[in-house]
C-alpha cells in the first residue's frame, strides 16, 4: 500500500494566507498575515513540501504574488509547488525563477493545451503537474469561477497520453468544508489509470481521513483548512511521518 504524503497548502490572496470555501472569494478567512511565517512553522515540523497558491493570479489571469513565492523558497528549504494565474511562457519563468520545483496548470490546460504541452515538452514531467478540478465531474477552471464541458478523467486521460505524470485534483465541492475527501472521485480516476501520481485535495478533515486516502492508494494529499482549524494537528503529521 502506498503511503500518501501529506501536502500543506499556503493561499495567497491580497499577500496572506487565507482559505476560501468551495473556491468562492467572497468566502475567505485568513488565517496569518504572513504566508513565510506559516511557511517556517510546517518546515520547523518537519514537513519537506508545499503546496502554495496565487489566488490573486488565478483571478488576474497572471501570476500576482511572485514575491511571497521568492520569500518563502529563500527563507526555508520546503519543495514548493506553485500554482494559480500561470497563463504564459513569461508567468513559468517567473514561477521557477521565483524558486518554484514544480507548477501546476489547470485553466491553461483546458483554454490553451498547446501552451500547457509546450511546458510539459520544455521542463519535463516532473516539474509540471496537470491541475484537474471538478465539480460534479466537470473540470472547472479560471479560480473555479468558470465550468467547462470537459469531464474529468477522459480529460486525465488526454493529458496521460501526452506525458503527464501527476495531477492534483480538487473535488469543489468539498473545498474548504471539511466534510471528508471524495474517495469515490479519485478511487475512479485511478481504477482507470491505475499508474497516475493523484494528489488528493480538497474536504481532509481529519488524520483518518489520509490513511482512507493511502488505502486506495493516493500518492498525495493536500490538507490546508484542517491544519488551520486544528482538526489535523502538526504532530500528527510528524506520527503519520514517521510510521
Amino acid at each position: 500500500m502506498n503511503k500518501t504524503t501529506i501536502i500543506p497548502a499556503i493561499d495567497i490572496l491580497g499577500g496572506k494566507c487565507v482559505r476560501l470555501s468551495q473556491g468562492d472569494y467572497a468566502r475567505q478567512t485568513v488565517y496569518n498575515a504572513d504566508p513565510l511565517e506559516v511557511a517556517r512553522v510546517f518546515e520547523d515540523a518537519g514537513i519537506r513540501r508545499l503546496h502554495l497558491v496565487d489566488l490573486d493570479g488565478a483571478r488576474e489571469k497572471h501570476i500576482v504574488n511572485f514575491e511571497v513565492l521568492e520569500r518563502i523558497a529563500v527563507k526555508t528549504r520546503l519543495v514548493i509547488d506553485f500554482g494559480g494565474g500561470l497563463k504564459s511562457d513569461e508567468d513559468l519563468r517567473i514561477a521557477f525563477e521565483c524558486g518554484a520545483a514544480i507548477v501546476t496548470g489547470g485553466s491553461i490546460a483546458v483554454k490553451k493545451p498547446e501552451t500547457f504541452l509546450g511546458w510539459l515538452k520544455k521542463y519535463g514531467p516532473e516539474k509540471i503537474i496537470l491541475g484537474a478540478d471538478a465539480r460534479e465531474g466537470k473540470i472547472a477552471v479560471s479560480g473555479w469561477q468558470e465550468e467547462s464541458e470537459s469531464d474529468i478523467i477522459p480529460f486525465i486521460q488526454s493529458y496521460v497520453q501526452q506525458g503527464i505524470k501527476k495531477v492534483i485534483s480538487t473535488d469543489i465541492s468539498r473545498d474548504g468544508m471539511l466534510s471528508g475527501p471524495s474517495l469515490s472521485l479519485y478511487s475512479g480516476i485511478l481504477s482507470a489509470l491505475p499508474d497516475l501520481h493523484l494528489i488528493a485535495s480538497g474536504g481532509v478533515a481529519s488524520i483518518e481521513d489520509i490513511h482512507r486516502l493511502s488505502e486506495i492508494n493516493v500518492h498525495g494529499v493536500i490538507a490546508g483548512k484542517a491544519i488551520y482549524e486544528g482538526k489535523l494537528t502538526l504532530k500528527e503529521i510528524q506520527d503519520y511521518q514517521l510510521t
